[in-house]
């Protein structure tokens, strides 16, 4: 499939047009953001690692009944996605406590909740991500409630099916995020599943596994992502 013109360019991957409208070339960086890109940096392959990991967990999710954007990993830093119209809201999901949660609340990290908790941000950079309620969305024209109900059905498949992989791999699914569009009328999950989008701790020793890494300069980053990487995709 022939690469037109770019399209998009966000902190972690480029967008480009095919020969087929409805389908995209999405290509993974090695560029590095936190704190809504206020910290930047660069992680020798994570574009590699990334698009590697992003394909084994979208094949691995879809068998549990999720519908993504995915279509085919082309090469090291490639893959072909159908293209969405993008919901303009981050899904995080949380099993532990840990990062902006334990902050906001006073709370210390790695406490395990109850049962897992969704929530949703406006995706803006300049404002923080700010979090918001159903009713906001609603009322906002952001999602309809059948779009909504379909994220959220999407999000608890999403988060059963790793936290099941990742447990098997030694490690604990701490928290993620999710991205949706919709796709002639449909929603599909979108965006990437990988260690940018998640947290890992190595279950015997709570080791960070994962972008955490880089936010909270503790060295290794590359390490880990390898490692993740050789976990999940069996190297």
């Amino acid at each position: 499939m022939k690469k037109g013109k770019q399209i998009y360019e966000g902190k972690a991957k480029i967008l480009y047009q095919t020969d087929n409208p409805d389908i995209l070339l999405q290509y993974f960086k090695d560029d590095a953001t936190a704190f809504n890109a206020q910290k930047r940096g660069t992680i020798v392959n994570k574009g590699i690692v990334n698009n590697k990991v992003s394909e084994v967990l979208f094949k691995l999710v879809e068998g549990e009944g999720v519908k993504t954007h995915f279509l085919e990993r082309i090469s090291d830093r490639e893959m072909l996605v159908k293209r969405l119209e993008i919901l303009p809201l981050e899904v995080i999901m949380r099993n532990r406590v840990a990062g902006t949660m334990a902050k906001r609340y006073g709370l210390e990290e790695g406490i395990v909740l109850k049962q897992p908790v969704i929530e949703f941000s406006y995706k803006k950079d300049e404002l923080g991500d700010p979090m918001v309620s159903i009713p906001h969305i609603l009322a906002l024209e952001w999602a309809t409630q059948a779009e909504i109900d379909k994220v959220v059905d999407y999000s608890n498949r999403v988060n059963r099916a790793l936290s099941r992989f990742f447990d098997d791999k030694g490690l604990i699914l701490v928290d993620f995020k999710l991205e949706f569009g919709r796709h002639k009328g449909e929603i599909l999950l979108g965006d990437e599943i990988c260690q940018d989008t998640m947290r890992l701790w190595d279950k015997k020793t709570m080791k960070k596994m994962d972008k955490d890494r880089f936010r909270r300069d503790l060295g290794g980053v590359e390490e880990a992502y390898q490692e993740v990487c050789r976990l999940v995709c069996g190297e």
